[in-house]
């Protein structure tokens, strides 16, 4: 799906510039003529050339520059609505056995309709607040309702450890990422969209010979091979993390505009996602194999 994600062809916040690429720390002003903008594994800068960028000595904050508290303030709201959502879905929704078809329907309603939210928006040239809000609105449905089928069929534990793993993982990632324990270059970039890219591609397989083949597919979804895929799932979401974040600290040191804080807000509420439903899908067949 650009998935439930848009790393996979994520242009970074300065749409109008290209790739935002992945830089050792803030260059002041343009690259000088004649340089290699690939030189020591750095990617161009991307506010270089745009009227944010800074331009010899460092100059004061900009008005209007995107900062982290507009992150943070923009990534509560939008992980918020999907909390919200989630949370109308679990009680509106039930998936007893009298009304598991239609909740599971409207799931997948809801599914489908933030997917096509999340490709418009990823190919905007600007970020639109609605689209993202209503994108986290019906992911909460989806995920509100598979949560509850999760809860009611597998163990009223797994959703909250579920929660808890997805903290975990940010918190780890966010950590690692401020001691620089994780460096983000563009060889750590293209080895993460190879990885994802055969991940989804694998997944999606799979699925065509479930829904062709009846049964679990290839098995890439139940015991020891489902196990693995959690982990590696797991693993590329975390990944994903760490893209998010040098995205957010090279927008705030380039002075991309505060709108642009939307779009961080959408990448990493689309990245816990990905992480959420992988350790969900992990647990349950953990738990499904006691």
């Amino acid at each position: 799906m650009r998935s439930s994600n848009p790393v996979f062809s994520r242009r970074g916040f300065s749409r109008d510039n290209g790739y935002a690429g992945f830089n050792a720390a803030p260059q002041a002003g343009a690259p000088a003529a004649g340089a290699n903008p690939y030189a020591q594994g750095t990617a161009p800068n991307p506010y270089a050339t745009n009227p944010y960028a800074p331009t010899g000595a460092p100059a004061p904050a900009r008005t209007g520059a995107m900062t982290i508290d507009d992150v943070v303030t923009r990534t509560a709201m939008t992980l918020g609505t999907v909390v919200l959502g989630a949370a109308l879905a679990w009680a509106l929704l039930p998936v007893d056995e009298a009304n598991l078809n239609k909740s599971y329907g409207i799931a997948v309603g809801a599914a489908l309709i933030a997917f096509v939210l999340s490709m418009v928006q990823s190919f905007k040239r600007k970020p639109v607040p609605a689209l993202i809000i209503a994108y986290a609105a019906f992911e909460g449905v989806f995920l509100g309702v598979i949560s509850s089928a999760v809860s009611t069929y597998i163990g009223p534990g797994v959703v909250m450890q579920a929660v808890m793993g997805t903290m975990c993982v940010f918190a780890g990632v966010l950590l690692a990422y401020k001691m620089r324990w994780i460096r983000v270059t563009r060889r750590f970039y293209g080895f993460v969209m190879a990885a994802a890219m055969g991940f989804v591609l694998l997944m999606a397989v799979n699925l065509l010979f479930a829904v062709f083949g009846g049964g679990d597919g290839l098995g890439f979804r139940s015991g020891g091979l489902g196990i693995l895929f959690g982990v590696i799932g797991i693993i590329l979401g975390a990944c994903f993390l760490a893209l998010d974040f040098k995205q957010v600290e090279d927008g705030i040191a380039y002075g991309a505009p505060r709108e642009e804080s939307w779009l961080a807000a959408f990448g990493l509420t689309m990245t816990l996602v990905w992480i959420y439903l992988e350790m969900l899908r992990l647990l349950s067949i953990l738990s499904g194999d006691d």
